[in-house]
């Protein structure tokens, strides 16, 4: 319980940062730091939103790390410019995307795999494989979205590195750590499936998603060991 007040603290301290930057941004007048402020405070719901129209509870942990990804990547990384403030700042994030893809790419086909109606029985290492292109098939998507930003409106979402003004660089060492953290997901993920055993983050926060949302796991009464 005291780690799920302090989960939800450090959400509501994040958001509250937003508002008063919003607020700064008001005061002095920048209406489209203000108006990319607002947007990212919107985006931070948004856990809370899928929650309720999908009628699964989300765990404290998996909220609060979805929201200090929005604050750093966006908040921090775009408005205050870290980006540009620090070389590293955008490959760190990216491997923070890897690892949260991964494990709600996971989630998503170990649900299909666990539901009755849905029919599936994939073995752990096509949970895996999929958690795994999952997260960098999405990783992807976002870079053309860059690209696209870059080359329709003139924006500078690429930042270019080593002298590289294409971006592709840029691009490439993106890929390469999305792929890092995705591929530590679905090996700890497979890993879990395997054993069953507390060894990792991932499989408590696995465990608290099933403890959670028991009706989504209707095929177990508790989480067991699947020897495919």
């Amino acid at each position: 319980m005291k780690l799920f007040l302090s989960h939800r603290r450090t959400s509501l301290v994040l958001k509250a940062i937003l508002i008063v930057g919003v607020a700064g941004a008001l005061w002095e007048q920048q209406w489209l730091t203000a108006a990319v402020t607002i947007g990212i405070l919107l985006i931070t719901f948004t856990p809370l939103l899928l929650a309720q129209r999908f009628r699964v509870v989300i765990p404290s942990e998996f909220e609060l790390l979805a929201i200090a990804f929005v604050f750093a990547s966006l908040f921090l990384g775009e408005v205050r410019g870290f980006y540009t403030r620090f070389w590293w700042w955008d490959i760190v994030l990216h491997t923070a995307s890897g690892f949260l893809l991964g494990i709600v790419g996971f989630l998503l086909v170990h649900v299909l795999n666990e539901i009755e109606e849905v029919g599936l029985h994939m073995k752990a290492g096509f949970v895996a494989f999929f958690a795994f292109l999952f997260a960098l098939g999405m990783g992807t998507l976002w870079e053309i979205f860059e690209f696209s930003m870059d080359s329709l409106f003139g924006l500078n979402m690429q930042k270019p590195m080593f002298g590289d003004a294409s971006g592709l660089t840029d691009t490439m060492w993106d890929l390469i750590v999305d792929a890092v953290g995705a591929l530590t997901i679905a090996v700890l993920g497979y890993i879990y499936l395997k054993t069953a055993r507390r060894r990792s983050f991932l499989q408590r926060w696995i465990l608290a998603f099933i403890r959670h949302n028991p009706r989504l796991f209707r095929r177990q009464a508790h989480p067991r060991t699947r020897r495919n």
